[in-house]
């Protein structure tokens, strides 16, 4: 197998894996989202300090690199706060448009933090992608605050991670190392004694254990596809995961499906296909010139 198949496989494997998490977080529910949050930061830091260990990596990183990652833990931290908050209260399809979303904020903080510039085709694709958010308001009766929270914390969190030259394992571990401390403390003042944070039961805890396994081995396939597979495709590959997870919502959960919402994500496809259809065709172009010589 070439690498780039390996890469592929990877990619798939990375996707396909943050599309079914829902299911997991559903069965954690004998735990508060904060509490819940605070244990996969702790099992998390725990899994990536023996990774780091088994690839090799050192951890280097001076008071400014360690502020940034700071920063982008508690970006993180709330991430997964607010995407857990949305699994367990039935809002797992605006999950997904938040998920659906984060590239077209990626392309906007792009252009507005690092001059990155975006054709005629992306700007529409980000104009469709809004309206499709707005679709939302007479779908679910209200704004999508849930989904575009999900999004901005996630996209924020590439732009503070673009500040540091830590790789997506040593900085994950700082991140969650530096977060640490926190989790501990919000377990100390939420729980009475140490079984009870735990779920009270020995099964309870080895599923929160789990939570450190699921965060570290998807981000490992993450990083080796990154490495050996076009961005343009990990970047189209990117929303297996949000369609599962919305095929997840409204199929084995029963969340509500209006004809509203369903043209909303309509008009989020929409979006994608044109974010597809540009990549392609810049992947193009750079090809041609390369052929000609």
């Amino acid at each position: 197998m070439t690498g780039n198949n390996r890469g592929l496989i990877s990619a798939l494997l990375c996707f396909g894996l943050w599309g079914v998490l829902p299911i997991y977080w559903k069965h954690l529910d004998f735990i508060s989202p904060p509490s819940l949050v605070a244990q996969r930061t702790i099992w998390t830091c725990l899994a990536m300090w023996p990774l780091l260990w088994w690839r090799g990596i050192g951890v280097k990183g001076d008071l400014r690199t360690i502020s940034w990652h700071f920063l982008s833990g508690l970006l993180i931290g709330g991430n997964w706060l607010l995407y857990v908050w949305a699994v367990v209260s039935e809002q797992m399809i605006e999950g997904a448009l938040g998920y659906y979303i984060n590239p077209f904020f990626n392309m906007l903080f792009g252009l507005i933090w690092f001059g990155e510039r975006q054709n005629r085709l992306q700007m529409i694709a980000i104009a469709v992608a809004f309206c499709g958010v707005l679709m939302q308001i007479p779908g679910v009766g209200h704004f999508p605050w849930l989904a575009l929270s999900i999004a901005l914390t996630f996209s924020l969190y590439g732009v503070v991670r673009k500040r540091s030259p830590l790789g997506a394992i040593d900085g994950l571990t700082v991140e969650t190392s530096a977060l640490v401390p926190i989790a501990v403390g919000w377990l100390i003042y939420q729980n009475s004694n140490i079984p009870e944070a735990f779920g009270g039961s020995w099964e309870n805890a080895l599923w929160l254990a789990g939570t450190g396994v699921i965060t570290a081995f998807p981000l490992l396939f993450f990083g080796y596809a990154s490495r050996t597979i076009r961005l343009s495709t990990l970047g189209m590959l990117q929303f297996i995961g949000p369609t599962i997870q919305f095929l997840i919502g409204w199929k084995m959960y029963g969340e509500p499906m209006s004809t509203p919402r369903l043209l909303s994500f309509g008009l989020i496809w929409l979006a994608i296909g044109l974010y597809a259809y540009n990549a392609i065709s810049r992947r193009q172009n750079e090809r041609q010139p390369m052929l000609a010589e």
